[in-house]
């Protein structure tokens, strides 16, 4: 079972950078985070005429996230289902194959003086109670997604100066660090656990992607089950340097299932 993650920073500027990797890579699962298009003007047929299900959490212009299968999705969540917590289209899961996949994209958090801080963290706390609350670390799970923190050190370009910012912040990493402890394994640290690899590179940054001046904030997790039999994981810095890339890349992991 070959799995993938994928900001896309708008799924329909992204399309034939996507098809394209889609047909040479051919995932069984993509999760697509940021695709900043409502579900019934996301360009469905382009990846059903691949063969992928979809699985959609989509509004106008902001967020957005998509499964896309080749076995059918079951068992759907959107959102907490939680009347009292906002619902911006940041998270959808299903039960693919006997498997639970969860796709996520964590608020960013803007600036730690902001609400939007504020809010992030609120969201790592009830996304914790929404884990312990409907799964179990026993079963076969996969959260996976943009999670916008880089956790250690090694996964920031310079962690001294970006510490106790966004996306560096011992806050989030505290908050991530809980949620781990449910029972789940960063697959891509456990075959690569050298420094040097990221996933997002900014577009302000002068040949960012050539001086490797990146962050790691777009992660695989899984529990135990699957972590046992994932035999690699890797991040795909070609796609970053594609023609109208995101300013993220693709994480993918292999799993003997």
């Amino acid at each position: 079972m070959k799995v993938s993650t994928y900001n896309v920073a708008s799924v329909r500027a992204r399309l034939p950078l996507l098809l394209e990797w889609i047909a040479e890579n051919e995932p069984d699962i993509l999760s697509l985070q940021e695709t900043k298009v409502e579900d019934d003007k996301f360009p469905a047929s382009d990846f059903e005429d691949l063969g992928y299900h979809l699985t959609l959490h989509g509004q106008k212009s902001w967020n957005g996230v998509a499964i896309l299968s080749r076995g059918v999705p079951t068992k759907v969540i959107r959102g907490f289902e939680d009347d009292l917590w906002p619902s911006d289209a940041r998270l959808v899961a299903a039960e693919i194959d006997g498997v639970q996949i969860i796709n996520t994209y964590v608020p960013n958090g803007s600036s730690v003086t902001s609400d939007k801080f504020v809010y992030k963290l609120r969201w790592l706390e009830r996304f914790n109670r929404f884990l312990r609350e409907r799964f179990l670390p026993d079963q076969p799970l996969l959260w996976m997604g943009d999670i916008n923190i880089a956790p250690t050190p090694i996964d920031v370009y310079n962690s001294p100066r970006f510490y106790g910012g966004v996306g560096h912040h011992p806050e989030e990493m505290l908050r991530l660090s809980r949620i781990v402890e449910w029972g789940l394994t960063d697959v891509f640290r456990e075959h690569h656990p050298e420094k040097g690899f990221y996933t997002f590179w900014d577009f302000v940054l002068p040949k960012g992607v050539e001086r490797n001046l990146g962050w790691r904030i777009d992660h695989i997790y899984a529990t135990r089950p699957l972590a046992d039999v994932c035999s690699e994981c890797v991040i795909d810095k070609d796609a970053r340097q594609a023609e109208k890339p995101s300013d993220h890349t693709i994480v993918t992991a292999d799993f003997d299932w």
